[in-house]
């Protein structure tokens, strides 16, 4: 079955963005807003404690598990926001680029923000996110 995810882009816009511009769903479609993917290991403790792209590849291994839990992939994600505790530019570019090559050629609309701190302990990345699945 085809997904329910119609990426938009726009001849408009910049292409220098690595994300769509919009995204829809078609009315019926059931939406799954996912709390934010955080790098945690099973017994709570922070994964890859000074890591960005570790941390970044822990969020996104969480996020496929809420979202197959919920019956959905990352191909199903309407909208993201990645979240990285950092001052420096290189420092989000590396979570980010991360979470990109997880993502492949679904490039969702997503946000990428420099953040003074997340809520664990160690913690530099979260990601935040919907998905939408044809029912």
């Amino acid at each position: 079955m085809a997904g329910a995810v119609t990426l938009i882009r726009s001849a408009m816009l910049s292409d220098a963005a690595e994300y769509a511009y919009a995204a829809t769903a078609p009315a019926g479609a059931r939406l799954v807003f996912l709390a934010g993917a955080c790098p945690l290991e099973k017994d709570g403790t922070t994964a890859a404690v000074g890591d960005y792209a570790g941390q970044a590849a822990k969020c996104v291994d969480n996020l496929r598990v809420a979202l197959k839990e919920a019956g959905a992939t990352l191909e199903d994600l309407i909208s993201t926001r990645v979240l990285v505790a950092a001052t420096r530019r290189e420092d989000l570019v590396t979570a980010w680029q991360v979470y990109r090559d997880a993502l492949g050629e679904h490039d969702v609309p997503s946000t990428l923000m420099g953040v003074t701190v997340l809520g664990y302990r160690d913690q530099l990345v979260e990601i935040e996110a919907v998905a939408a699945v044809a029912d």
